[in-house]
């Protein structure tokens, strides 16, 4: 019975499945022995008009999938009985007796094959999370550009802190999903042709007396099918999967970040964001009124499952033994797929919940409010404490802390004009003016350089903004902002 994701409702996704499900790789794999022979023919290594014959049985869909599953028990990989296939429907459409048999496998072996076809899956994939991925980082731009001095509160350990905003938080977000897209989008998808021990032994002997070399043959597969060309057989150096593993977790990682971000600004306590709505999403098996964020939910899932499955990656290269492993390889497969699923799936549930995601500046004001003037004692010990002299032994910016410790002793809903009172007390007004006391107690007057911060995020990728890749305004790309 094939697997509809039922259990992985993140990745359960026909357009996922169309670029990573079996039928996908099956079809990469009769991709790489066509290409294969058309390359064989190419250089004269194979009769004329037998190039045409192999690409016509290595239609997919002349294949039973679930069937070479089951027998690739037989010789631990699927390209065994999948070859066996190939060459019957070769046979049988080779009608006029041009031998095309010659032009099937011939000096490849199954690594060979295998390792080129994860490639051509992995390109498509990583290609077809790109485009979601700069979906979302064009939407997150837009809403750190239109909230560019949108007042919040910044949080340090689950605790308030200092006032920020949603820009510059905006802005973090974007240069996370960035920086790993950048990773995804540099990324090589090499081409593999090591034949049965990678010393391409049987690719000399077919290329002897002509002007071809194994390495020239490869490079031409490595055209044929839109790959990357490599210098030697990378069979048992697996750098090429675990770079790629490598940035599909950072994508994950970033879009982690945003998630749990989202999920607790989400909360009915908090309502500072909330996810864009869509019939039959969110809904409670139980409870008619909720409306859970899952879009959020489902991307958290996706990255939390990430960690584990590149660990995966680096423990089977690390231990690919001799010329070809007895396990490790077969480890790789799942892993992979699973990065690709994830990364994916993720990409898609981000950019829509970035593309329309509600901002509500109201209630981020309310909860910046609730820490009250506090959350400026930091910028008021800084510019006031210099102004106070010594009183007790004790420097200005002890007396600041007294002033701090003593607001911090009475109840919450008191502290924020216990604070002012004793701050005004402390400070005689020959010292610090009643203006100048209040503009040091406006929070909008201690961001920093958040607007400069996210200035220089966006600027740093432009390939990933709407500058390149959509319209200026937030508002064409689907942000919402309450």
């Amino acid at each position: 019975m094939t697997d509809e994701g039922l259990l992985s409702p993140v990745s359960a996704s026909p357009s996922v499945a169309a670029v990573t499900g079996d039928r996908a790789v099956l079809a990469a794999i009769l991709d790489v022995e066509a290409g294969w022979a058309a390359v064989l023919v190419a250089a004269g290594l194979a009769p004329e008009g037998t190039a045409a014959v192999v690409a016509s049985a290595a239609d997919p869909d002349r294949y039973d999938v679930a069937d070479i599953a089951h027998r690739a028990q037989g010789g631990g990989n699927p390209v065994i009985p999948l070859l066996n296939d190939l060459r019957r429907h070769v046979a049988a459409l080779d009608t006029a007796g041009l031998g095309a048999g010659k032009a099937v496998h011939t000096s490849l072996t199954s690594q060979d094959v295998l390792d080129t076809a994860l490639m051509l899956v992995a390109r498509k994939a990583v290609a077809a999370l790109l485009t979601d991925l700069r979906g979302a980082t064009n939407a997150l731009a837009a809403l750190a550009e239109h909230h560019a001095a949108t007042l919040a509160v910044g949080r340090s350990l689950t605790q308030h802190s200092l006032p920020y905003t949603f820009g510059l938080r905006s802005a973090q977000w974007f240069q996370g999903l960035a920086a790993a897209g950048r990773q995804l989008a540099e990324l090589d998808f090499p081409v593999q042709f090591g034949g049965a021990a990678g010393t391409l032994a049987a690719g000399t002997v077919l290329t002897q007396g002509t002007s071809h070399t194994p390495f020239s043959l490869a490079d031409d597969l490595a055209s044929q099918l839109g790959l990357a060309p490599t210098p030697a057989p990378w069979h048992t150096n697996r750098l090429a999967v675990t770079a790629l593993g490598n940035a599909l977790a950072a994508t994950l990682d970033a879009a982690g970040k945003i998630a749990t971000d989202v999920l607790f600004m989400s909360r009915p306590e908090v309502t500072e964001v909330a996810e864009p709505r869509a019939a039959g999403r969110g809904v409670s098996s139980a409870m008619p009124q909720k409306q859970n964020p899952v879009l959020s939910v489902l991307v958290r899932s996706a990255a939390l499952q990430g960690p584990q499955l590149v660990a995966q990656l680096h423990l089977a290269a690390a231990t690919f033994n001799d010329e070809r492993p007895d396990a490790a390889w077969h480890l790789e497969w799942p892993a992979l797929r699973g990065l690709l699923r994830l990364g994916l799936a993720a990409a898609g549930h981000l950019r829509e919940l970035a593309e329309g995601l509600q901002v509500f500046p109201a209630a981020l004001t309310r909860n910046l409010g609730l820490a009250g003037p506090l959350l400026l004692a930091e910028g008021v010990s800084a510019a006031v404490a210099p102004l106070l002299s010594e009183r007790a032994g004790r420097s200005g910016k002890d007396q600041l802390q007294d002033v701090v410790d003593q607001t911090l002793a009475v109840p919450a809903e008191d502290q924020g004009v216990t604070y002012q009172r004793l701050l005004r007390t402390a400070v005689p007004q020959e010292l610090l003016s009643d203006d100048r006391l209040a503009d040091l107690l406006d929070p909008a007057n201690y961001v920093g350089q958040a607007a400069e911060i996210a200035r220089r995020i966006l600027a740093a990728y432009p390939e990933f903004t709407h500058a390149r890749h959509g319209s200026a305004d937030p508002r064409q790309n689907g942000a919402t902002h309450g």
